[in-house]
């Protein structure tokens, strides 16, 4: 079936996952994700050959995150999702809740400042000027809560309740340009909470846990407004196609069900990472000041002992 009618007035029957699933690949996002497998490939097979190491683990995550882009863009999920607000937001919140964490896992932007060659002295290559950006004002900005928390909230409810959203997704370039977002801002809020990546903002583990539930709930106050809205919010979806043999309201309240839901799932994700991330911290941590007592004959102890000791003398 042609899908290339951007979804306005494509004749799809009715959703079922199967077709849900049959591959119809956005030509943009078939060849980004290709293009981010290859290099990330690429990262990895240069480490190894010169006999660095590199978590399995790291590669498998950053491999899923790539392709659950691709489930989302390159199969008729994409073509439900112009018509079916509810697989719109299946869409919305795997890409913006899913993927970025998944790839932040794998830690793309080490592994690139481990692979790419130094450009020599005074010179300035591609290792380079990702180092300059890391450490630019503009990244510490962008990064930072008071930016990252307030985007995170406003690409939900400056996007759906105001007319953007249907300008969006009345283009197909409309389209693409709202889905780069929704994944950039998930890069952008969860980097810092999260992130395996060096970056200009690393607050202690406490506060990213404050962080991380700082944007969730707006996300569950989001979904419960679409449930229990009285009428059609969102003017692209007022209207579903007669072959779908949907109702417009019923399906705006599974896309209000599955926002609230989703709401949930980074939130475990992420707060499973953080707590492995603070305890490998801890653990590295310990194992320093063991490799600093072996060096120094745990000098620290000894005057510890001997504050003790002095301690022990003046109360006799």
């Amino acid at each position: 079936m042609d899908h290339s009618g951007h979804g306005m007035t494509m004749d799809l029957p009715p959703f079922t996952l199967g077709r849900g699933l049959e591959w119809s690949a956005d030509p943009f996002f078939l060849v980004a994700c290709l293009a981010g497998l290859a290099l990330y490939g690429w990262g990895v097979v240069r480490l190894v050959r010169r006999g660095d190491k590199w978590p399995v683990g790291r590669t498998v995550a950053f491999v899923l995150g790539v392709l659950s882009i691709m489930l989302m863009m390159c199969t008729g999920l994409n073509d439900y999702g112009m018509v079916m607000f509810s697989v719109h937001m299946v869409q919305h919140m795997v890409i913006s809740m899913v993927s970025p964490i998944l790839i932040l896992l794998g830690a793309p932007i080490t592994l690139a400042l481990r692979a790419l060659p130094t450009a020599g002295r005074g010179r300035k290559g591609p290792r380079e000027l990702l180092l300059m950006f890391l450490h630019s004002r503009y990244m510490r900005i962008i990064t930072h809560p008071a930016f990252t928390i307030p985007l995170f909230i406003a690409s939900l409810y400056g996007l759906y309740f105001t007319p953007l959203f249907d300008t969006l997704m009345g283009s197909k370039p409309g389209h693409i340009a709202m889905m780069v977002h929704f994944l950039a801002v998930g890069l952008v809020f969860f980097w810092p909470i999260m992130g395996v990546d060096p970056g200009p903002h690393r607050p202690g583990y406490l506060m990213r846990m404050l962080e991380l539930f700082a944007g969730m709930p707006f996300h569950a106050f989001f979904g419960i407004a679409l449930m229990m809205a009285s009428e059609p919010m969102i003017g692209t979806f007022k209207n579903p196609p007669a072959s779908l043999g949907i109702e417009a309201l019923s399906d705006q309240n599974a896309a209000g069900g599955i926002a609230w839901a989703f709401s949930e799932i980074p939130s475990v994700l992420v707060l499973v990472a953080l707590l492995f991330q603070w305890y490998a911290s801890d653990q590295r941590q310990a194992r320093r000041t063991d490799r600093a007592a072996d060096r120094d004959g745990d000098k620290e102890l000894e005057a510890y002992n001997a504050y003790l000791a002095s301690l022990n003398a003046q109360g006799r």
